[in-house]
């Protein structure tokens, strides 16, 4: 677990390591389309409205959503792909509020195993500025990446 909080920017990150061959997790992290079987986000809102463009997975694969309160409207691009080491992703929330954010995921061979770290860094906006008030991004979005990270981990083991 690792926050880095400055005046201007603030950076959230999380591993795990994973029974899975390295190209296994790379594959469902760099195809959005599979980002339903272990994101954090999935089912909070079960009408949510999800769009997906460009390439089906890497570099140029876009995903847009937009539902309830709790997960807002956003767009990912991954705007980089080094396979099968890491990806890069644009994240613009628009609603509740926006922010742009970048995030990697960086992801080694272990053995065996494959460990994965997810960062996300970003400007700390008006909103961003007095929600820190009362909490921090790490405990706001630091619980949702280690969600994701384990149910990836779940889904790849099988």
């Amino acid at each position: 677990m690792a926050e880095t909080d400055d005046r201007n920017t603030y950076r959230v990150e999380r591993s795990i390591t994973i029974a899975a061959p390295i190209d296994d997790v790379f594959a469902r992290i760099a195809d959005f389309h599979r980002w339903t079987d272990w994101s954090p986000w999935e089912g909070l809102d079960q009408n949510m409205q999800r769009r997906y463009e460009g390439v089906d997975a890497g570099v140029g694969a876009i995903y847009e959503w937009e539902g309830s309160r709790k997960v807002g409207k956003g767009r990912m691009e991954i705007v980089d792909a080094d396979e099968p080491t890491s990806v890069g992703i644009e994240l613009d929330f628009i609603k509740p509020f926006k922010s742009k954010n970048d995030c990697r995921f960086a992801i080694r061979a272990d053995g065996a195993a494959t460990t994965v770290t997810w960062t996300m860094t970003g400007p700390k906006t008006f909103a961003t500025k007095v929600m820190s008030i009362f909490t921090s991004m790490d405990k706001i979005v630091g619980r949702d990446f280690e969600k994701g990270l384990t149910q990836l981990k779940v889904v790849s083991e099988r």
